[in-house]
């Protein structure tokens, strides 16, 4: 069994650990050891049964240990992943028992899954993906460090590109494409395509960049 430390102990990171703990009662995978996270104080004020043991920073790797990404942001992600890769970290994907992957579905390094998510057939999911409870529609495309929030609509054959951000009950209606580093605020509905570097809100959803 190999030693477990989540990246990033904030929120995401404290509900990334209750999967770790669902999949664990189900199978027992991992042995967690904790969280790393630069600040040290991230915890002081949780009930947490499990601590920071280190900065991210400077974190050590040993043997035996892997890590799950307990980070949301697509930038943050990213940039912690790629630095603690370079030390030789690996990288577990936690996937929640009840989430349901179709079999012709593709999922890449890191993936988190959340409850009742959903990857439809021949979909494509890229490293680094966060799904909250939401589901993708069959052959749709996502892109690496993106984070989808809860009960979005990530419809068939949508495309989304790299450090893409949906916020929660986000809906894109099929075949759309969006580019990297874009973000959909809460609630939007986009009905065009968008290009990188936009933010987009409404209902449908409007751009600024």
């Amino acid at each position: 069994m190999k030693d477990l430390i989540i990246v990033g102990a904030g929120g995401h990171g404290r509900e990334v650990l209750e999967w770790v703990r669902d999949i664990n009662e189900d199978n027992p995978t991992w042995n967690v050891l904790g969280f790393i996270d630069d600040n040290l104080n991230q915890l002081a004020d949780k009930k947490c049964s499990y601590k920071i043991i280190g900065r991210i920073a400077d974190w050590k790797i040993e043997k035996n240990q892997c890590f799950a990404l307990g980070i949301a942001s697509p930038v943050i992600k990213e940039k912690v992943t790629k630095l603690l890769r370079d030390r030789g970290a690996e990288f577990a994907s936690v996937i929640h028992p009840t989430a349901r992957i179709a079999e012709s579905a593709t999922y890449g390094l890191g993936f988190v899954a959340y409850p009742n998510s959903g990857i439809g057939p021949d979909a494509y999911v890229g490293d680094f993906v966060t799904l909250l409870s939401s589901k993708i529609g069959h052959d749709a495309w996502v892109g690496d460090y993106t984070t989808i929030s809860s009960h979005c609509g990530v419809n068939g054959d949508v495309r989304l590109g790299k450090r893409v951000f949906l916020g929660s009950h986000a809906a894109i209606v099929p075949k759309k494409r969006i580019g990297d580093d874009v973000y959909v605020g809460l609630g939007s509905v986009v009905i065009n395509d968008v290009e990188s570097n936009m933010k987009v809100f409404g209902n449908p959803a409007r751009g600024l960049r």
